[in-house]
């Protein structure tokens, strides 16, 4: 004998299990935390005041 199988109930299983697929390469593709945006904010801001504060001259110049 045949196991009966309830659609709608595989369609939402379905569901979850593509729905869990997509979140997981979601948290792969932009998966950072607060923390690390907020240092790489902090070394950009480094970068820019080392470069700004070798220039010579003025803007004017």
């Amino acid at each position: 004998m045949t196991n009966i199988v309830n659609l709608r109930q595989a369609r939402k299983a379905k569901a979850r299990v593509d729905k869990a697929q997509a979140a997981q390469e979601n948290r792969v593709r932009f998966g950072r935390t607060k923390a690390q945006r907020l240092a790489d904010a902090q070394e950009e801001q480094r970068r820019a005041a080392l470069l700004d504060g070798a220039r010579r001259g003025s803007e004017n110049d």
